[in-house]
């Protein structure tokens, strides 16, 4: 059994069942089923063992005599399969489903993280959820089983032998602790080995998908080839990772059915000389003969089962890590009517999350941010890059948390308010649009915008060339990320979405990136006439232009 999964935690780790609610009633399922499998067993033995010593002994009498010691054991063999038949057919269910729903919180979790920190873990969070997380479900279906009858099945069948026979119990009892000392040295040897797969696949997966991203400026400079020795070395990696965790898992199951047949080989060799030399009755040898191996299989198996799914486990203990650092916060629920209303940032810190060694040495950034935003006026915050402009955003967005001072929308303080009903009155542009693939036209219309509108936005900002010079207008597709545009062309995209829209307030991070002088002219008389009608716009900008036309520019900056 692996160290690394269980220190600290237990055989199982409980945040597994506090995460989900199916693991929870999965648990219940097992554990009824394994004292119904332990009963079925015991009287298995114990049937079987008063009908061969009397059949063996008691030549006069019949086999209908032992009718109803034949049912029994009959009864409890088809009690067994029954048990075995329901934990195979609800196990898988309820594995996928504990699976879903810790994906489920994972997802969640990652959603209302810090964006600066969930931009460090993006790759590691996409491959938790969408592959490695799936192998829990061996886990769910093998090793919690094999734990449980171990802690049912082992010490009541050891009880049951030591009232037919003491010394074959002081035999097991005495052999019995060296699966679980076998069980640590391969775990201590094993070490490790599951987070070094899942940090190989992590790496994988992110180079390729970097690859995949970059293929057309690759090819275009003809160096699409370039990074196919880099991939190879990190596939080779993972093969070799993969491998050796699989040539441990057989290794140790070897090991431990070994171990396992070696002791109940001493039992047995005491038990026939034993009943050679008369020293013993039939009937308890056969019932301890019967039971031995019983006392074993569930340690053998938790420690097989263990290590073929240690990768799921792996991947658990990183969703688990991430569910513990969400914050219990209380959500707001105070609702503001964003229209006409002014913003006023109060001394607004937060730390920075730029890197480890900055956050360690308590960098803020923004640092003592104070600014009157009024609706109707165009505010530009700006600053050296680092200084926090984009925190700031994300403050007045409630996506992260300042260490100090506060955001004020009205007279209410941003971390009351209801966020549902807060975004509902935004539109905000991030520095990397997101488009979700299909069409132009429904990558705009899902803002609620009607067509009219979005011609309108479009022609004022010069998409209409753009759409023009496209092979299907609106109806051209693009891909995740708006591949299929250039940069140029994505931005339009993105702000004609933006603009479009009848949200009173408007939060635009670096809106004229990737334009030429006259496409940025457009796009800053539209904000003009926007904020003409009286709504509040925030724009970070770093190009002189943008700062000579704004109407008020926020300097923030980093300690």
């Amino acid at each position: 059994m692996s160290t690394t999964a269980t220190a600290g935690r237990g055989p199982v780790d409980p945040r597994l069942w506090r995460y989900s609610r199916s693991a929870r009633r999965y648990l219940v399922l097992i554990v009824v089923l394994a004292l119904i499998d332990t009963a079925a067993v015991v009287v298995s033995a114990v049937m079987l063992g008063t009908v061969l010593a009397g059949v063996i002994t008691s030549y006069a009498r019949e086999m209908s005599d032992w009718a109803a010691q034949l049912w029994i054991l009959l009864g409890a063999i088809v009690v067994r399969t029954l048990a075995a038949w329901l934990q195979a057919r609800y196990g898988h269910r309820a594995a996928s489903r504990v699976v879903e729903e810790i994906e489920n919180e994972v997802l969640d979790a990652a959603s209302h993280m810090d964006p600066r920190d969930l931009d460090s873990e993006r790759e590691s969070i996409a491959i938790v959820v969408t592959r490695a997380l799936g192998g829990l479900a061996p886990y769910l279906t093998g090793y919690v089983p094999s734990l449980v009858l171990a802690a049912t099945l082992t010490p009541i069948t050891l009880v049951v032998i030591l009232t037919e026979d003491l010394t074959s119990a002081l035999i097991i009892f005495f052999t019995l602790p060296l699966i679980p000392i076998f069980m640590i040295l391969i775990g201590l040897l094993t070490k490790g080995r599951a987070e070094k797969t899942l940090e190989s696949m992590t790496r994988l997966s992110a180079q390729l998908l970097d690859l995949v991203a970059g293929l057309p400026t690759l090819r275009a400079l003809g160096r699409e080839r370039g990074p196919a020795a880099r991939v190879q070395a990190l596939g080779d990696a993972h093969r070799r990772a993969t491998m050796r965790a699989l040539k441990i898992a057989f290794l140790s199951s070897m090991v431990l059915e070994l171990l396992a047949t070696l002791c109940v080989a001493l039992v047995a060799v005491s038990i026939g000389l034993r009943l050679v030399f008369g020293d013993m009755a039939l009937e308890a040898g056969i019932i301890a003969l019967v039971l031995a191996p019983e006392v074993y299989v569930p340690l053998r198996r938790v420690g097989a089962q263990f290590h073929a799914a240690e990768d799921g486990v792996a991947a658990a203990d990183k969703a688990f890590a991430i569910l513990d650092r969400r914050a219990p916060t209380a959500p707001g629920t105070a609702v503001v009517d964003a229209a006409g209303t002014g913003i006023r940032f109060e001394s607004v810190s937060a730390r920075s999350g730029a890197s480890r060694e900055r956050e360690s040495r308590g960098t803020r950034a923004p640092c003592q941010l104070s600014a009157d935003i009024a609706p109707g006026l165009v505010t530009v915050l700006a600053g050296p890059n680092g200084a926090g402009k984009s925190t700031a955003l994300n403050i007045l967005l409630g996506l992260t948390e300042p260490c100090e001072g506060r955001v004020l929308v009205g007279d209410l303080d941003a971390r009351s308010l209801d966020l549902r009903s807060w975004w509902d009155q935004i539109a905000w542009l991030p520095q990397r649009p997101v488009l979700v693939p299909g069409t132009l036209r429904e990558n705009l219309e899902f803002t609620g915008s009607t067509t009219d509108v979005l011609g309108d936005t479009a022609a004022a900002l010069g998409f209409d060339r753009v759409l023009a010079e496209l092979p299907d207008g609106w109806e051209t597709k693009v891909g995740t990320g708006g591949v299929g545009l250039s940069l140029g062309q994505l931005q339009r995209l993105a702000l004609t979405r933006v603009l479009s829209s009848d949200k009173p307030v408007l939060l635009l991070d670096e809106p004229t990136a990737h334009l030429d002088d006259a496409a940025e002219a457009l796009v800053l008389a539209a904000l003009r006439e926007i904020a003409d009608r009286g709504k509040t716009v925030i724009v970070v900008g770093h190009r002189p232009s943008v700062l000579a036309w704004a109407d008020v520019v926020v300097n923030v900056r980093a300690e």
